[in-house]
């Protein structure tokens, strides 16, 4: 008997091929499987990763990587990078320091570091687009610049801010809830949902897919590419900017070197998250299952007796894993 065929397609394909489609649908799934297995793995190796403090500390830390990987996922869709980020969560940091410590309104200095950000975000789509030159090289450039900028205004040293009392401003950023719990928790899972919506349930989320997914295609259908590729440079940036101002709001301090490195941590989250390099596929829920395995692997490590330098090679290895992982997902699916 077997499987019958019909103008040479199958028929009656197998159920595991609609297991392998699906799965190409949803790679989050992925992210999400993984994230269960670390959970379980340190839950049982530390004694102390389940304990409460624990886990609003993997929390603080996912969320804050956690907005700038939101924003990195939305570029990486529609095809492009932004390795300048950590450099503009640096800015955005400084500027909020530096006009707080000359006493300016704390909601003005937010404001101007939002601002900052999202300026320089609009420098890196418009010259990329532009130019034509690709959006690595042009990032990799502004990523050195912003942070020459930074070593050369405070001389590579930190700038504090000690107010006598907590003010409003930075609790709204980063103030404690429910004990230990911080308010950049509720910024994360915020951005997440407003940009999953954006991005699944909205004409410009369609933009965004198509214009990763089939540049010239999108163009002929009418999508503005140039302008969808600006408006989430923008995106990514000013999301990079309020990461580095709710880290300042926690610290009350900056150094020159803040956020350095942190681009390759944001990169990696999307892509254990499903979001492809190539664009034109990923969602904000794979994003943020990579992101609290991220987190998880950082605090979990720590816990477990391992010593830090293991966090970035045991991230590596997941990357890789990964991308491999969905990569033969989808060429099983399309077969």
């Amino acid at each position: 008997m077997g499987v019958r065929r019909t103008a040479g397609r199958v028929k009656n394909p197998p159920r595991f091929l609609h297991v392998a489609v699906w799965l190409r649908r949803h790679p989050e799934f992925g992210a999400f499987v993984g994230l269960l297995i670390v959970f379980a793995g340190f839950s049982l190796t530390a004694t102390r990763f389940l304990t409460r403090d624990s886990l609003a500390s993997i929390l603080t830390v996912a969320a804050e990587l956690g907005i700038v990987s939101a924003g990195i996922t939305f570029l990486m869709i529609s095809g492009e990078f932004d390795l300048s980020v950590g450099s503009v969560l640096g800015v955005a940091a400084m500027i909020f320091a530096l006009t707080a410590k000359a006493g300016w309104p704390l909601f003005l200095g937010w404001i101007l570091g939002l601002l900052v950000s999202a300026g320089i975000g609009f420098l890196n789509g418009f010259i990329t687009v532009r130019t034509r030159i690709p959006s690595f090289i042009t990032t990799l450039g502004t990523m050195m610049f912003w942070r020459g900028i930074l070593l050369a205004v405070t001389g590579g040293f930190p700038v504090s801010y000690f107010p006598t009392a907590t003010p409003t401003m930075f609790l709204i950023l980063n103030g404690r809830f429910a004990g230990q719990f911080r308010a950049s928790a509720l910024w994360f899972l915020g951005i997440i949902l407003i940009l999953n919506v954006i991005l699944v349930h909205t004409r410009y989320g369609n933009a965004v897919y198509a214009t990763g997914g089939n540049r010239d295609a999108a163009r002929v259908l009418g999508v503005a590419t140039d302008r969808v590729k600006i408006i989430n440079f923008v995106i990514s940036a000013l999301l990079a900017g309020l990461a580095g101002c709710i880290q300042f709001a926690r610290f009350l301090s900056v150094d020159p070197m803040r956020g350095l490195g942190l681009e390759l941590e944001a990169i990696a989250a999307a892509v254990i998250g499903g979001t492809l390099l190539t664009g034109g596929a990923g969602n904000l829920i794979g994003t943020l299952f990579g992101v609290l395995l991220v987190g998880m692997v950082r605090s979990g490590l720590v816990q477990a007796g391992a010593p830090a330098y293991w966090y970035q090679a045991f991230v590596g290895v997941i990357v890789v894993v990964a991308v491999v992982v969905n990569t033969n997902l989808r060429r099983w699916a399309l077969k």
